[in-house]
């Protein structure tokens, strides 16, 4: 699924994975506070008859976390009647729309567009990451047939006609570390194709325009402040004087411990790039506040007022079936509703329920995975 994140991509994380295991234990786990059995689960039930659920996913390799979901989130999914996503991941529709979107004007190019010391160092890093990316390669992928030029050409090919805050997604999705993750469908991806393997019914409650548009929508001078932030934090953590502080690592890991808590309102986990820093100018400053306000605006709640509108409409159309949303953590919002609500632990309800509908959206899954569903390889 258009990635940190955002798109598979916006997950830029250097944390090598070694290193995490050695810190952590087994890769994902987590430090546990008492049996894995009785985390939290990102499972909520709607109570009624029959029951219907909201899955909270996380657009990472699906087996990072596949392990860690429990059982009553999986017997729901098998249960359910229908399953809804934000996008219809296996339609090839939705992933020519996504690929169209990206593109500037017939006829432009990022050459014309782009300030020529920024379209400069952007080809500069690009060249640095195609040099690279063979020794990031695992021999697993080599396996499966996944070998860098193709990978390359695959999330940066064509880049020069795309639009420039694609670029700047794609630029945060190749580290090494995102680059070893692929050639496993992310969660998302695995729960259409397994919903599709069982022979359910399944939709989606956005479409490709509603969460392209806003992307577009940032003024060129915030999309140009955004790729030359994107950029000099990739020629940090090249020089070595760099440091991200929150990795996808550290994502995986508060999914899988179930932390609730530590995802919903920690703002430098959210995969909402936070250019906002102490080294930036007072005027440098306020266009990165500008951004980060547009972004939680568009992509979260008018995000979560409309999914939850939609929702909403299909539970009272079709009473009679049980409904599972897998939609990107994080953010419950609470929207007018007769249903009632209750968020489930790894093994057994919580006793309180909320009145109302909620709703899971973090990140559209098109910010975080359209480079990865161009190929049914990756």
């Amino acid at each position: 699924m258009v990635h940190p994140g955002w798109l598979c991509l916006l997950q830029g994380s250097l944390l090598l994975l070694a290193r995490a295991r050695q810190s952590r234990g087994p890769a994902g786990a987590c430090p546990l506070r008492g049996k894995q059995s009785e985390l939290n689960s990102f499972l909520w039930t709607i109570k009624r008859d029959p029951p219907s659920y909201f899955f909270g996913t996380i657009h990472v390799p699906y087996t990072r976390v596949w392990d860690f979901i429990p059982e009553n989130s999986k017997k729901a999914f098998k249960q359910s009647h229908i399953v809804y996503f934000e996008l219809d991941l296996t339609d090839p529709y939705t992933i020519s729309a996504l690929t169209s979107c990206q593109l500037l004007p017939q006829g432009k190019n990022l050459q014309d567009v782009l300030p020529h010391d920024i379209y400069r160092r952007l080809k500069q890093h690009l060249e640095y990451v195609k040099l690279m990316m063979p020794s990031w390669m695992t021999p697993d992928q080599r396996g499966k047939g996944l070998y860098a030029d193709y990978l390359f050409n695959a999330i940066a090919g064509n880049w020069e006609r795309k639009r420039p805050v694609w670029v700047m997604l794609m630029v945060n999705s190749l580290t090494e570390v995102d680059i070893k993750s692929r050639g496993v469908p992310v969660l998302d991806l695995y729960l259409a194709q397994e919903a599709e393997r069982l022979r359910k019914q399944t939709g989606a409650v956005e479409k490709v325009e509603e969460q392209c548009h806003p992307l577009n929508g940032l003024n060129f001078s915030q999309v140009v402040f955004a790729l030359n932030q994107t950029l000099l934090q990739q020629e940090s953590l090249r020089a070595g004087s760099f440091q991200i502080p929150y990795t996808t690592e550290d994502l995986i890991k508060h999914y899988n411990c179930g932390d609730l808590s530590s995802i919903i309102f920690n703002h430098d986990t959210s995969q909402i790039p936070n250019f906002i820093n102490a080294t930036l100018l007072a005027h440098e400053r306020i266009t990165a506040q500008e951004i980060d306000s547009y972004f939680r605006q568009e992509l979260i709640y008018k995000r979560n007022e409309r999914m939850g509108r939609r929702v909403k409409d299909l539970l009272e159309e079709y009473p009679d079936k049980s409904f599972f949303f897998a939609f990107g953590a994080v953010l419950p919002t609470l929207l007018p509703g007769s249903a009632s609500l209750t968020a489930t632990s790894r093994s057994n309800p919580s006793p309180g329920a909320t009145d109302g509908l909620v709703m899971l959206a973090q990140i559209p899954a098109a910010l975080t995975s359209f480079p990865i569903l161009s190929s049914s390889c990756y």
